[in-house]
């Protein structure tokens, strides 16, 4: 199994993206700690991974909120012995463009976006670091990577600071043997897209922009993330992985 003993800490991990990784993490043999702050929708992941033969628990996180942070680390530790894997998977995206969001949006989107990441990583790294070294894996999107005309600049300019704040770890912590990369996705098949897609063109759009001419699915980003978190990619450190199908080639 390519997770064998170890322990990983996933965020936004009750359901959609964050769970599919947590299953497949689960499956390659880590112990899955789920944070998220649905505690009814993560309980029942527990299960699901559970039910299938592997290990996991669920612990309640704001990512906004430091305190928060520093009770997960911990109950990872104390619930799985040690820490091998972070994944900062929680985001949000309030869909106003720039002339129309309001000032208490865009710090909301910061808060989740940004600063989630930045206080998990910030309590992470010791414990990574006592435990021998890690990996830190950052859910960006293509927007990190270039500008998108169907997507707002407020989430473009969140998903542009993770991708930096995960070379800048990368750069500085690989001393202590701890990876920080950063995954892209384009528009993943979930169902608030097919919600979406409900109008034609939009679907035409967002098809039409990915040469390989479908969407991504969950599987299809889980699996980069686990080969991230193994030690496969040992030597990586720093990347900026799209999971987009082409879309950043152009």
């Amino acid at each position: 199994m390519r997770l064998k003993d170890k322990s990983a800490l996933i965020t936004g991990a009750a359901q959609g993206l964050g769970a599919a990784i947590a299953r497949r993490f689960a499956e390659e043999g880590a112990r899955v700690l789920i944070c998220d702050v649905n505690a009814e929708a993560g309980e029942a992941t527990v299960a699901t991974i559970e039910a299938a033969g592997g290990a996991a628990a669920f612990q309640r996180l704001d990512v906004t909120d430091e305190a928060s942070w520093i009770a997960a680390i911990k109950a990872a530790v104390e619930r799985f012995g040690r820490l091998d894997v972070l994944v900062n998977n929680a985001g949000i995206n309030i869909r106003e463009p720039i002339e129309e969001m309001k000032a208490e949006n865009f710090d909301t989107m910061l808060g989740v976006n940004v600063k989630g990441p930045f206080l998990g990583i910030k309590h992470a790294i010791p414990v990574l670091r006592e435990g021998g070294g890690g990996s830190i894996i950052n859910m960006s999107s293509i927007c990190g990577l270039v500008g998108h005309k169907y997507t707002t600049e407020a989430y473009t300019i969140t998903k542009g600071a993770l991708s930096l704040m995960t070379k800048t770890v990368g750069v500085r912590y690989a001393k202590d043997n701890i990876r920080c990369n950063s995954i892209h996705p384009s528009t993943v098949d979930t169902p608030l897209v097919q919600v979406l897609f409900q109008d034609p063109q939009k679907k035409a759009e967002r098809l039409g922009e990915v040469p390989l001419g479908r969407l991504a699915t969950d599987r299809d980003v889980a699996n980069a993330a686990l080969y991230l978190a193994s030690d496969e990619a040992a030597f990586l450190n720093g990347v900026a992985l799209p999971v987009d199908g082409g879309l950043t080639a152009y």
